[in-house]
């Protein structure tokens, strides 16, 4: 049986609290974000936090739309992941390097859902274009602010 998930992998030289402080606020997520979809926070706390919700807005396709999301998993400085307003779920998982960096995963598990639809529609090579962007990203800000 398939995973039904996508998942890329980048090592950043930065210590996780610095990438980890960037994926926990909602507001840094358009920063990031590589598939040009991501736009500003709608409602929520600043920083993400066990159970909290938070809204994005988003923009796929041309079209303008609000997510509304939920922590469903999280441990500080190592471990992030959301539910959408579908079954879907995006996450982040970090772990500390020998040399003081960190590597970190990102995922979407789509395998709660209709998971025909996102093979149909080709979303599952889609998202992984955008995941590796949205890595290659993450790394760039944070290797610049640990170097502050």
């Amino acid at each position: 049986m398939a995973t039904h998930k996508v998942s890329r992998t980048i090592d950043v030289d930065a210590p996780a609290s610095v990438v980890f402080d960037i994926i926990a606020r909602p507001a840094r997520h358009s920063e990031i974000d590589g598939s040009g979809s991501v736009g500003g926070p709608t409602f929520g706390p600043e920083r993400l936090a066990p159970g909290v919700r938070f809204g994005v807005d988003m923009r796929m396709y041309g079209v303008p739309y609000r997510m509304s999301n939920e922590v469903v998993e999280f441990e500080e400085g190592r471990r992030l992941v959301w539910k959408t307003t579908g079954p879907q779920r995006w996450g982040y998982e970090l772990g500390e390097l020998p040399d003081g960096g960190t590597r970190v995963r990102e995922t979407f598990d789509y395998s709660r859902g209709p998971s025909f639809f996102y093979v149909l529609t080709g979303f599952p090579r889609k998202n992984a274009e955008a995941i590796e962007q949205t890595l290659l990203r993450l790394r760039e800000v944070a290797e610049a602010e640990n170097r502050v």
